[in-house]
């Protein structure tokens, strides 16, 4: 998917300058220039932000151009997950389409290196996951843990956290959020 095309796309649906949808999102005119030309790729959660300013969820945005099915899926195969992921990160949402939604659950893949960027995440809700392989650092408020394969978290998702790979190799998980803001 092209995000910089996408995001422009949606942002002249809604009739918003770069600079109205700049100011709701709290971010400069430039960032928009730069994520619509593709000169900068966003975190995930600069991608959130910028969208909450439309408002648009990350499954609405990544969802643009797909079709709705006319029935209510059960299973989802690999390759119709939908990957919200940006820059390295690889988030694979399982069970897109299905009808009010309570909960995200995710597969996620850390590349060597990938971090959900500097500025702390922070939504309403709850967080959990089981890391299924490699290892991650996980920071939530004050306190950095460092998990592998086997090891879970659980946590309330106002608190400010972030995830990293600082590791030398991929770390997969798969983990659940509350309530469906992805």
């Amino acid at each position: 998917m092209d995000i910089g095309a996408s995001l422009k796309a949606v942002r002249k649906m809604k009739g918003l300058s770069q600079r109205e949808l700049a100011k709701r999102a709290g971010v400069t005119n430039s960032t928009i220039s730069m994520i619509e030309k593709n000169s900068v790729s966003p975190s995930v959660s600069s991608l959130k932000k910028v969208l909450a300013g439309i408002p648009m969820s990350l499954v609405e945005f990544f969802s643009i151009g797909d079709s709705a099915s006319a029935e209510q899926k059960i299973v989802y195969r690999a390759d119709e997950l939908l990957d919200i992921g940006t820059g390295p990160l690889e988030f694979k949402l399982i069970g897109r389409d299905y009808p009010n939604r309570a909960m995200s659950v995710m597969s996620e893949i850390y590349p060597p290196g990938a971090d959900t960027g500097e500025e702390m995440l922070k939504h309403v809700g709850e967080e959990a996951a089981l890391v299924i392989e490699g290892k991650f650092e996980l920071t939530v408020g004050e306190e950095v843990f460092v998990l592998e394969a086997g090891d879970s978290y659980y946590f309330n998702s106002e608190l400010p956290h972030r995830f990293r790979n600082p590791f030398d190799e991929p770390c997969h998980l798969v983990s659940a959020t509350t309530p469906a803001n992805f």
